[in-house]
């Protein structure tokens, strides 16, 4: 177990032409010891790209790395005592799947009787004792991953750093060693750095969220904090199933109280209006006449009949239905943007269908329009 922390971390490739790309820009991030840390982003974001840097298998251009309070940027990556497991499952064809959890291990020249017992323990853990005795290639890929998983956990490293190593994975088994892996960190308590592309997965895995987008750290909090205060447009668009709606519009002063208007560019300028409540008023009144970004995730929105008390919603026509079982997903056009819902109520709403669209007001977020897209509000 380590402290890992980065500092001004930078990483740039030659592209063609002679262009430089950054793949890591400047990053400073702490995981603290005993953390399970989720690294996301989409990819060319740089997951993959600073945990090779971590691992010492790429040289930053600057910057330091420190596990356990020792600088390491500068050591081999056998001299770091951190355990990689990548998205492949790098086996070594030639030696079962035993061998292959103690190979490890006798790299480092640890004794006979410590292998052999690390190996016991980590096959018990990863439900291995069975095929111990067989070679990758007859193995399930389940199997093959938990072995390469297991070949990291034996090295008992200070960090583990893991990239997207369910991502070849069939939903019900990922779920499993979803599972697995949170026990197993309760259990040894390693910092942990897993990389991935799946938004689920680093929500239900982390202790703490990083989410970077081109090279750059756009947010780390928890799991919590990143859905609910976002800190830009990216990560408030990044999670969330369906996504958040974006609305582009102005706060404009209407008799003492402000508004957010719809920005359209349709003939009669029939845009919708919400009024805001004296707390969000009170610290977006700087910004009025500007143009900003309204945000809604679709468990905000509540869709009525002209019946339903419609004060405080807005006219919209419902374009698409999805199904999913339980509930649906409900595509809508406002005067200029579109909007997703989710209702759970089945089969009440069909394309073409004239509804009100209610906003939850504690729902609403704000974002600047010029990017960064930084939370107003």
């Amino acid at each position: 177990m380590a402290r890992l922390v980065l500092e001004h971390l930078s990483k740039t490739f030659a592209a063609p032409g002679g262009r430089k790309v950054s793949a890591v820009a400047r990053l400073n991030l702490t995981v603290t010891d005993g953390e399970l840390l989720t690294l996301v982003g989409p990819s060319g974001s740089g997951k993959t790209t600073l945990l090779r840097l971590i691992a010492g298998l790429e040289t930053a251009d600057e910057g330091a790395i420190s596990v356990g309070g020792e600088r390491v940027e500068k050591l081999a990556p056998a001299a770091r005592d951190v355990a990689m497991v990548f998205q492949s499952r790098t086996l070594f064809p030639h030696l079962t799947a035993r061998e292959n959890l103690a190979s490890g291990l006798r790299w480092r020249k640890s004794p006979r009787e410590e292998i052999e017992s690390r190996v016991r323990q980590t096959a018990e853990l990863l439900g291995l004792s069975d095929c111990l005795d067989q070679l990758p290639e007859t193995l399930s890929g389940g199997q093959a991953q938990r072995v390469a998983l297991g070949r990291a956990l034996a090295l008992r490293p200070r960090l583990l750093l893991l990239d997207e190593p369910l991502a070849q994975l069939d939903a019900p088994l990922r779920a499993q060693l979803r599972r697995d892996l949170k026990t197993l960190h309760r259990q040894f308590g390693f910092t942990m750095v897993f990389v991935t592309h799946d938004q689920a997965e680093a929500m239900t895995l982390g202790d703490r969220v990083a989410v970077m987008n081109g090279g750059a750290l756009q947010q780390a909090a928890s799991p919590g904090e990143i859905y609910e205060q976002p800190a830009n447009r990216f990560v408030a668009g990044f999670f969330g199933t369906p996504p958040m709606n974006f609305v582009r519009g102005v706060i404009a002063a209407d008799g003492g109280r402000l508004e957010f208007h719809e920005s359209t560019s349709v003939a009669d300028g029939a845009g919708f209006s919400l009024l805001l409540d004296p707390e969000r008023a009170t610290a977006l009144a700087k910004f009025a006449g500007q143009e900003i970004i309204l945000g809604i995730r679709p468990e905000h929105l509540a869709l009525r009949t002209a019946g339903e008390s419609p004060g405080g919603s807005i006219p919209a026509t419902v374009e698409l239905v999805e199904p999913l079982g339980a509930e649906e997903h409900i595509h809508l056009r406002t005067a200029a943007h579109p909007l997703v819902t989710v209702e759970r109520a089945r089969h009440r709403w069909q394309p073409g269908q004239r509804t009100l669209v209610g906003f939850a007001a504690a729902g609403l977020q704000f974002f600047d329009a010029k990017p960064p897209g930084g939370r107003l509000a």
